[in-house]
């Protein structure tokens, strides 16, 4: 398996920082410990988090350090998330997209996580996507299932594609990923993903190697050449 050093030079700027993991704290302690790391190195770096806007699992831990930490949270959250009642009960203010009903406006202030700096409701999980990637100059991943997965290739994807170049790390809390980092080694050795592109995704074992390997990622120099006409998502 092979993990990607980033170069120490020409630093990437960052204001914000996505995070996609689950929304289940797992069986291992050690997954929520590094949620609520991050969102306290986050918070002392004077970072955003931009996150799912859920008070349910891994993504709950981070946002609640966070904003323990008196970090700057924003969350993106789905009517169908927020008519489930699982929206961050902490959020400062709530944005609701044009589009909203003013009825729904209103069960979003009601239901939403009252702590966070910022809450969006959108219609759409796609929708969702594209404002957290927009408010976003680069993303975490902790442990989670198929809609992490998701979230984490559709980034990588769009990297490839020249859409955006925004660093991606892998934070492997307890080899959670080996699985995965195993399959895009075989995806290359096999001649299906290219090796400029298995670079694009940084490893990093802990929490506190995030910083550093944000700071030294580069975007493909084909990447770079196919931005000036990509699509937007």
């Amino acid at each position: 398996m092979s993990t990607t050093h980033p170069s120490p030079d020409e630093p990437t700027p960052v204001a914000s920082l996505c995070l996609f993991c689950g929304a289940n704290v797992g069986a291992r302690p050690a997954y929520a410990e590094a949620a609520r790391a991050l969102g306290r190195l986050l918070a002392r770096d004077g970072l955003t988090l931009v996150y799912g806007g859920g008070s349910v699992g891994l993504m709950n831990e981070c946002a609640t350090a966070a904003l323990a930490a008196g970090g700057r949270v924003v969350g993106v959250i789905t009517e169908a998330l927020i008519a489930r009642e699982v929206g961050h009960k902490g959020l400062t203010e709530m944005h609701v997209v044009a589009t909203m009903h003013p009825r729904k406006a209103l069960m979003a202030r009601v239901v939403g996580h009252k702590g966070l700096t910022e809450m969006h409701v959108v219609a759409t999980m796609h929708q969702r996507k594209a404002l957290m990637a927009q408010r976003s100059d680069a993303f975490v991943v902790l442990p989670g299932g198929y809609g992490t997965l998701d979230e984490l290739c559709e980034m990588l994807t769009w990297n490839q594609l020249g859409i955006h170049a925004k660093p991606v790390v892998i934070v492997n809390v307890e080899g959670f990923f080996d699985g995965l980092l195993a399959q895009l080694d075989r995806a290359q050795a096999d001649g299906v993903l290219k090796a400029e592109h298995r670079a694009m995704l940084v490893v990093v074992t802990g929490v506190d190697g995030v910083p550093r390997a944000i700071r030294g990622w580069h975007a493909p120099a084909e990447a770079k050449a196919l931005r000036r006409g990509a699509p937007r998502p």
